[in-house]
């Protein structure tokens, strides 16, 4: 055996694969041997936070559960602390009026 490119492939590797032969056409499905063009699955792509594949129209990843879009994912809630200091701050611009 002999290595190419990271391959490992025998010296008398005469073109045929598991298949029987490489004589189908690459760009016509129809030609392909069985199992090896899968047009049936659902398109994925990857999920922009854990990476792992997802279905194309998801809009949540189901592995970390973060939301693909940001017109899918739900308002931001406020932060209490910003609600207190606006409602103290109010109360104080009050005060210092009376």
């Amino acid at each position: 055996m002999t290595r190419r490119r990271g391959r490992d492939e025998p010296d008398d590797f005469d073109g045929d694969d598991e298949y029987g032969s490489d004589d189908w056409a690459a760009d016509d499905p129809d030609d392909f041997p069985d199992g090896v063009y899968h047009d049936e699955e659902l398109p994925t792509v990857p999920c922009p936070y854990c990476r792992r594949e997802i279905s194309e129209d998801a809009p949540r990843c189901p592995y970390c559960e973060n939301y693909v879009s940001r017109e899918d994912a739900p308002a931001p809630r406020r932060s209490r602390f910003w609600i207190a200091m606006m409602i103290l701050a109010l109360l104080a611009a009050a005060w210092w009026v009376i």
